[in-house]
């Protein structure tokens, strides 16, 4: 069923993403059609001072508590408000607050109930992605479409969008506890393509700094909060929860 721009959100999420997110506040065009609502995440390295510059509604963590948790305040703000879809964007100058438009398009349209941004389509952007990062995201995909059954060509990208009417599924429970963090948008994955709601994929870009920080530059630009190995598991652990039964 078509939805009126009108009806749909953009979620902002930003903790201690530095210059970045005023250069990614920058890229929203001044006739940008969608509503906008920043979330910050108990950032503490000044970065959101710049948002007194900027028109959006700001909602605010005291501490960090994780992407899935800033996700889930934004639903709950947005529903409070009427919407009934959202497109969330991290604030970190990766992605491109233009290609917003292209996100929503298919929920706009009523082909769609749930849009994943892909590295990977034709007219995709994924310049300067370290190595390790465009192999694991291909690895992912490849695990969700044979656990899914539904061709997943990126499962990782945190640019999507989604109505909010896939949330009053019984089978889907966002608000658990454990969805706080980087499983929340794995598990949201994997329920929505389970569960058989219309999806798609459209191209965006995921374009990293030239200067990466790293062990031989220490100088250089820190590209994600992402640690490895515990935050990895974490991204995983739903699909293990929900093949095993272990979690709703």
């Amino acid at each position: 069923m078509p939805l009126d721009k009108k009806k749909c959100i953009v979620g902002l999420l930003t903790y201690n993403n530095g210059p970045n997110l005023e250069k990614t506040l920058l890229k929203f065009e001044k006739d940008f059609p969608f509503e906008v609502v920043v979330h910050v995440d108990g950032s503490n390295d000044g970065s959101d001072e710049c948002l007194k510059n900027f028109p959006f509604h700001v909602l605010r963590s005291t501490t960090n508590s994780g992407v899935g948790r800033s996700a889930k305040n934004v639903i709950e703000y947005a529903r409070k408000k009427g919407f009934e879809a959202v497109a969330i964007i991290p604030g970190n100058n990766k992605n491109d607050p233009r290609e917003i438009s292209r996100l929503m398009e298919p929920i706009l349209t009523g082909e769609a109930d749930y849009v994943q941004g892909s590295r990977y389509l034709p007219g995709s952007n994924r310049d300067n992605t370290p190595l390790f990062r465009l192999v694991m995201v291909k690895v992912h995909a490849l695990l969700f479409s044979i656990l899914t059954g539904k061709k997943c060509s990126d499962a990782l990208e945190g640019f999507r969008a989604y109505k909010f009417s896939i949330l009053d599924n019984p089978e889907i429970d966002i608000w658990q506890d454990w969805l706080d963090t980087y499983e929340y948008e794995t598990y949201l994955h994997y329920k929505v393509l389970k569960l058989g709601y219309n999806y798609a994929e459209v191209p965006v870009s995921k374009v990293y700094p030239t200067n990466k920080k790293n062990i031989l530059n220490r100088s250089g630009e820190h590209i994600s909060h992402i640690r490895p190995i515990w935050d990895w598991w974490k991204i995983l652990r739903p699909l293990i929860f929900l093949i095993l039964r272990i979690k709703k």
